[in-house]
């Protein structure tokens, strides 16, 4: 995988540290308007990254869907919050074929089943308890969402640890949001966990991609980006 602009790499990084950093501590801080401003920022910055890298298009879209959720979901509204929740499903789908087309399998049949049992179980135990108390014209989105949310985390085990981490945090983030949606108790400053977890989600699922769709040999795969020219570097 050949970087396309790797000079703009590492500052496009710390752009997105930096960002996320403010972002996180304004929602910390419960200054809504900076956290409102930064949130959007987010995966485009991420995405010109990953670009930058050399990384495929198809995971740059899935980043910049994860934007559309993102400003969507800060509007309010039942039929802007279910808009959002599409554009993070479409996300998901880049996902799972990103995740199809460049990682591998996880292990022998019995050991595939295993994973597939551990993820279905939990999504069946997440529906199950969050059901009675979702809004009745939600309940439908919101486990239809689940199904493809849990697919992908386990699609991602393919794209190897990273992408598996960044299937769970992804996970568990969304699990966050549907327990606010139902009215359960919540940690203190809600949208700070949920960010922290979503902003290391989409990370962590973007360098196993990048990881899984670089050679044995490449750099980036080692975790060390090239300096050299794009038309000089290795592919």
């Amino acid at each position: 995988m050949t970087a396309r602009w790797p000079s703009a790499v590492r500052p496009l990084l710390v752009a997105f540290a930096v960002l996320a950093a403010v972002h996180l501590a304004a929602l910390a801080a419960g200054a809504t308007t900076l956290g409102h401003l930064t949130k959007p920022a987010l995966m485009p910055v991420l995405a010109a990254a990953v670009l930058a890298r050399g990384g495929p298009p198809l995971l740059a879209g899935a980043l910049l869907f994860g934007c559309g959720g993102d400003t969507l979901l800060q509007v309010g509204g039942d039929t802007v919050f279910l808009a959002g929740m599409a554009s993070f499903a479409a996300g998901h789908v880049c996902y799972l074929l990103l995740c199809a087309r460049h990682g591998a399998p996880v292990g022998g049949r019995a050991r595939t089943g295993a994973f597939g049992c551990a993820y279905a179980v939990v999504l069946a135990a997440t529906v199950a308890l969050l059901w009675p108390d979702l809004p009745a014209d939600l309940r439908i989105p919101v486990a239809g969402y689940s199904l493809l949310l849990t697919a992908m985390a386990f699609g991602a085990l393919r794209a190897g640890a990273r992408a598996a981490a960044g299937g769970l945090l992804f996970l568990l983030s969304d699990t966050l949001i549907a327990s606010g949606i139902a009215h359960w108790p919540q940690l203190p400053a809600p949208q700070f966990w949920i960010m922290l977890t979503y902003a290391a989600a989409q990370v962590a699922l973007a360098e196993g991609v990048l990881r899984a769709a670089a050679g044995p040999g490449d750099p980036q795969r080692a975790g060390r980006r090239t300096t050299r020219p794009p038309e000089t570097a290795s592919a």
